[in-house]
């Protein structure tokens, strides 16, 4: 988790040497702070809630998609996808189309298309093969190895934005697993539908490999809107999504499509998906650049839980007191998380440059070295607006 800004009386002033260092960091949304990495009580519980809002949104997208599937057998996933992307193409595309100059939507395609293209297509694929794991594995074997996006991020986050963690940082993650786990537990219990597990290694295979594209993709997204916008990462998504969700759904899907019996609480149900999924896409930037890639997944992990609890009502599920002990202990493990802020361990001059080899760096070669490290990130509550890094 990422955030918390001090008041400028609180900077340390870069010394002389350090000016093009300093300028880079800026560029990169980084703040340097004194030694004072602990976040302050107001700004720890927005991290949470931040996350939380994300859990129900994901909550949302379960239900209707437990509806389609089970009550109307409209198995679609890739035209559920295309519908967000085409969502997020009509709002965000078509807003980086009418703007001037070097963020308009041709100069960025010239400069950086076949990056995002290949991001499109992991975000895609990665929806894609953890709901179709479904049709393979058990539910206990998705949940737990769902989990495996958290390393995945974590060592991204350490080798590509150098983003360093303390130990309690790691007894937090810990703890947020622990809790997990014993959701699983009382899913067995319970004897909660586990699914039909017909062959569980290439559904177990499915789950690893959504979760690692999952993580690809948020550490991405983490570097995207801190480096550029927000809007040009949602844009880029939602004209790349819309391309490959396409041609996917024509060749694999088509049939499926067809088969599904229309009518107004399908269409309505499609509405309710859309929108909690056009809802995430453009409400997780926000919480990334205010947390972090990190904090955002282990915030996450309590979505099944929400999704438990409403189907004790909608769906008649058992319940057991190891799902409130579940809930509270990622809660517990998400606050440890978030009391403390990770910080850069190196010169950012060694992140790569997303733009074009041919845009703008900042000159550092004539100046006198950079001490590495020590440099906290805002990783608290941000009220600043995103930089707009202009690139030639």
């Amino acid at each position: 988790s990422f955030l918390r800004l001090r008041p400028r009386s609180h900077m340390v002033p870069p010394p002389p040497h350090s000016i093009g260092h300093s300028k880079l960091q800026d560029q990169l949304g980084f703040q340097k702070r004194r030694n004072r990495p602990c976040l302050p009580l107001r700004g720890m519980l927005i991290s949470v809630a931040l996350g939380q809002v994300l859990s129900l949104l994901i909550c949302g997208i379960g239900l209707t998609s437990k509806y389609l599937s089970e009550d109307f057998h409209a198995n679609t996933p890739v035209f559920q996808s295309f519908l967000n992307y085409i969502l997020l193409f009509l709002v965000y595309t078509t807003t980086l189309a009418v703007r001037q100059g070097e963020e308009n939507l041709l100069a960025i395609l010239r400069r950086r298309w076949w990056k995002y293209m290949i991001l499109g297509l992991i975000d895609l694929e990665a929806n894609y093969l953890v709901v179709k794991a479904y049709q393979y594995t058990t539910l206990t074997s998705i949940q737990l190895l769902d989990c495996f996006v958290i390393p995945v991020v974590i060592l991204l986050s350490w080798f590509f934005l150098l983003i360093r963690y303390k130990a309690v940082h790691f007894i937090g993650i810990v703890v947020c697993i622990l809790g997990m786990g014993c959701m699983v537990g009382a899913d067995v219990l319970v004897g909660r539908h586990q699914g039909a597990g017909e062959n569980k290694l290439v559904g177990d295979l499915l789950v690893l490999g959504g979760a690692t594209l999952y993580g690809i993709s948020n550490v991405w997204e983490e570097y995207i809107i801190r480096t550029l916008s927000r809007v040009e990462f949602l844009g880029m998504i939602g004209l790349f999504g819309a391309f490959f969700s396409g041609i996917q759904l024509a060749i694999m899907e088509h049939k499926e499509l067809l088969k599904v019996p229309w009518d107004w609480q399908i269409g309505l149900l499609y509405v309710g998906f859309s929108a909690c999924m056009f809802g995430l896409y453009s409400f997780m930037p926000v919480v990334i650049k205010k947390t972090s890639a990190t904090s955002v997944n282990l915030s996450l992990l309590t979505a099944d839980l929400y999704s438990l609890f409403c189907g004790l009502f909608l769906f008649h599920y058992k319940f057991s007191g190891l799902y409130l002990l579940s809930f509270f202990t990622i809660l517990i493990g998400l606050v440890l998380y978030s009391s403390t802020s990770t910080y850069i361990a190196q010169d950012p001059r060694v992140y790569k440059q997303f733009r074009n080899p041919s845009g703008p760096v900042v000159d550092l070669s004539t100046t006198a070295q950079v001490e590495p490290s020590v440099t906290y990130t805002s990783l608290g509550q941000e009220t600043e607006e995103e930089p707009h890094v202009r690139v030639a």
